[in-house]
């Protein structure tokens, strides 16, 4: 595994030396390297470093020149404007960083020297209710965030804060103690599939059904909350039904992020109650620093800077007048956790905008509490809503909230309809097979890319749509490169420097040399639009390629090898890219 320095920092150094020994006494100087539309690179630093030593630009950019160490690398360097340089690499540079990357199993991407530990919190699915639309953003966006950090270099630790604690639950137990059989599963083997069904049938009955008596039967809503106290007591019995809804659940969850391609791991799933043994001292270690004070009887941390519609300020309630806790004790308790026994570095929250207030608040108090400092920061990777095609909020017909599984369920058939369409050589199994494959990673690179923060319509027709920024358009891309190395037969993808490039050669090439870049600046900016967005550039650049450039029919047979080559190059940077994604690559399509 070898790391390979792109062309830009190559150029960035080369013009960082001749600004110094332009003007040594001005010390180091950024040359503020950027794509230029009308060369490969723009140089704009000078301009600055001028003002600073009162010297006219054009004449200091002129000496930057002349004192440049060009070696094979740099093929034209021009002043434009008040001092701007224009900087043309040469074909030979652009095929030999390449063939660098082209040799390394990592496609020459660094590891950042400065990893830690993150941990990631994602895919929070509630125990006893059915996972929708609102739960997709959540799971996409953070397994998409962890393969990205992990591929950089950082230590990565899941977490998965299931909703598994509350007073609802001595509802659905003292229901199920009076009707034992409700959560039987009829099938004795069934797939993965059928079991998550099954286990979501039962629950939502059972939980329709609690709730209907709950609410008109006085006496059982009496037992129902004796019961919550036997459960945040640690009653045996209670807990042994409690830990059979969360089982099922688990099924149902399963059954759900494996139809979204997703792996997830029992010891990642660290719900609310997994933080009950804290509670206690985590409030009792906020009221003795001060951080948190009693307010009615309530524990409470106060802020200047949020305040109600009344003007007072809105506090951060810690534990309720009754002794109950809140959302925030649990989620103190658990950075507590994370930063001292899971030696966390950075603590991400995956969690929708709406939260945002609850989650500056949580991550003030932790910083005055010394559990977040400078060496420990918490982000909320904040999400926008899923909205319908008509801008509002995504519902059905009927204005319930869209189911999870039906809408994977409808992606899947809307692209095997597309597949089938396509398909050539393709059996029923394959087509179902790809169907999956292209279905599931329409949803998902729409929703990756789209910023994060912003909300996105859901629109099927887009999403498997073949042409336009789509994850179907990249699919495809990458099967159809496949092809063309099947058809090669003799030719090897091989990298020729001497050969002159066409433009629609060196702008892919020049494109497939930023990919490390890119993947650490969305690694540090935990923005995976960003790699969605080269993703689709890349496609774009190879579709203008293979139009302009003759592959296998090309003019020579070195020329057919390094086209070949820039072929194989760009289809691995597909794949690994979707991969980080979460989105596969089919070979045939």
């Amino acid at each position: 595994m070898a790391s390979v320095p792109s062309l830009a920092s190559n150029v960035n150094q080369r013009v960082a030396d001749a600004l110094v020994s332009a003007l040594p006494e001005a010390g180091a100087a950024d040359p503020l390297l950027r794509r230029s539309d009308r060369a490969d690179f723009q140089a704009n630093g000078i301009l600055a470093l001028a003002k600073k030593a009162k010297a006219n630009p054009r004449e200091l950019a002129a000496t930057v020149v002349e004192g440049l160490d060009k070696g094979d690398v740099l093929a034209e360097v021009e002043v434009s404007g008040p001092g701007f340089l224009n900087i043309t690499v040469s074909d030979k540079a652009i095929i030999d960083t390449l063939a660098a990357r082209y040799a390394d199993a990592r496609l020459g991407v660094p590891l950042n020297p400065d990893a830690g530990t993150t941990v990631i919190d994602y895919a929070q699915p509630n125990v006893a209710k059915e996972m929708h639309v609102g739960h997709l953003r959540s799971a996409v966006i953070g397994a998409a965030m962890v393969e990205i950090l992990e591929f950089t270099g950082e230590t990565v630790v899941r977490r998965h804060h299931i909703g598994d604690w509350g007073t609802q639950f001595g509802m659905l137990i003292q229901y199920l103690i009076e009707h034992p059989h409700e959560l039987d599963h009829k099938a004795a083997e069934s797939d993965a599939e059928t079991s998550g069904e099954e286990a979501m049938s039962n629950l939502n009955r059972l939980y329709k059904a609690s709730r209907a008596l709950f609410d008109a039967d006085e006496e059982f809503k009496t037992r129902a909350r004796a019961r919550v106290v036997d459960l945040q007591a640690g009653d045996e019995q209670t807990l042994a039904l409690w830990q059979r809804f969360v089982d099922e659940s688990k099924i149902y969850f399963y059954s759900v992020f494996n139809k979204l391609d997703m792996d997830i791991q029992d010891e990642d799933i660290v719900g609310e109650s997994g933080y009950n043994d804290m509670l206690v001292e985590t409030c009792r270690l906020l009221e003795e620093s001060g951080v948190a004070v009693r307010s009615n009887g309530a524990l409470c941390v106060f802020f200047d800077e949020y305040k109600g519609p009344d003007g007072n300020p809105t506090p951060l309630i810690v534990q309720k007048s009754d002794g109950g806790f809140g959302y925030a004790a649990t989620d103190l308790s658990a950075i507590r956790d994370r930063v001292t026994n899971l030696k966390a570095n950075s603590l991400v929250y995956v969690v929708d905008a709406r939260q945002s207030l609850h989650f500056k608040m949580v991550f003030e108090t932790a910083r005055r509490a010394g559990w977040l400092n400078e060496d420990v920061h918490a982000y909320q990777l904040a999400f926008g809503t899923v909205l319908g095609k008509d801008g509002k909020p995504f519902k059905t017909r009927e204005g319930e909230t869209v189911r999870l599984v039906d809408l994977l369920d409808e992606a899947v058939d809307r692209a095997s309809a597309v597949v089938r369409e396509k398909a050539q050589d393709l059996t029923e199994e394959e087509i179902a097979e790809r169907g999956a494959q292209v279905g599931i990673g329409a949803v998902k690179y729409a929703d990756l890319s789209t910023s994060a923060a912003r909300d996105y319509k859901f629109d099927l027709d887009q999403m498997v749509s073949l042409n336009g920024d789509t994850s179907v358009y990249l699919q495809y891309a990458y099967a159809r490169i496949q092809s063309i190395l099947r058809k090669a037969g003799d030719h090897k993808p091989v990298a020729h420097p001497e050969l002159a490039l066409a433009p629609t050669e060196r702008a892919l090439g020049l494109h497939l040399d930023g990919f490390g870049e890119l993947l650490a600046e969305a690694a540090a900016e935990y923005a995976p639009h960003k790699v969605a967005a080269y993703l689709y550039q890349l496609a774009s650049l190879y579709t203008s390629f293979y139009a302009e450039c003759p592959v296998l029919k090309a003019d020579t047979q070195e020329q057919v090898e390094n086209r070949l080559f820039l072929c194989d190059l760009t289809a691995r940077t597909l794949h690994q890219g979707m991969a980080l994604l979460g989105i596969r690559t089919p070979e045939r399509l």
